[in-house]
């Protein structure tokens, strides 16, 4: 795991990463921003995203994955398509941000390919806060599935883990900003 690992933090800071003065969606000011959808539509990158998440989940009986549009979209489909050329089926669901306004009116897509109480893991593309991973989750947990791990590409290490302990639930992540900058740019 370690050379996909490397190879993805490369890709990641070749892409995603960037330094210099931002502002987040939080409203906090940053040194560095990190776009994971670049890397997450990129065909390696995607592949890379996928194969490890897969792996990172392993050990958990889980049916499914799901996040937040937009951001964990792209994690969502890179992890389901490896997860049936793996012999490991993981269904997908994708929570919207408002509920949709025509037809069943629902925050969850997909449903369909669940039955209450299924466990599922929760993907994000970068943790700062955890705020939009936790209502992420509220929305799946009263769609009736069981959330029994949460998983981000990029923990940005900023309180994120510690609220979404206080949550319930444990934070995977395949990089904290100082794992993908000491891979992605050789960095010590």
């Amino acid at each position: 795991m370690s050379d996909l690992k490397a190879r993805l933090a490369r890709i990641l800071c070749e892409r995603s990463y960037k330094e210099g003065d931002f502002t987040l969606a939080s409203g906090r000011k940053s040194d560095y921003y990190f776009d994971c959808r670049i890397t997450a539509l990129h065909p390696e990158g995607s592949w890379l995203i996928g194969t490890l998440f897969n792996r990172l989940l392993a050990d958990l009986p889980i049916v499914g994955v799901g996040g937040m549009t937009l951001g964990a979209d792209p994690l969502i489909t890179a992890v389901t398509v490896i997860s049936h050329e793996q012999g490991r089926p993981l269904a997908g669901l994708i929570v919207r941000k408002e509920a949709k306004g025509h037809g069943t009116g629902q925050y969850v897509e997909g449903l369909a390919n669940f039955k209450p109480g299924d466990k599922v893991a929760m993907l994000e593309d970068v943790v700062t806060t955890g705020g939009s991973l936790l209502k992420a989750c509220e929305r799946v947990r009263d769609a009736g599935l069981d959330i029994v791990a949460v998983a981000s590409v990029l923990d940005r290490e900023e309180g994120g883990r510690e609220a979404i302990a206080a949550a319930g639930y444990e934070l995977r992540s395949l990089f904290t900003r100082h794992e993908l900058v000491r891979l992605g740019l050789n960095r010590q």
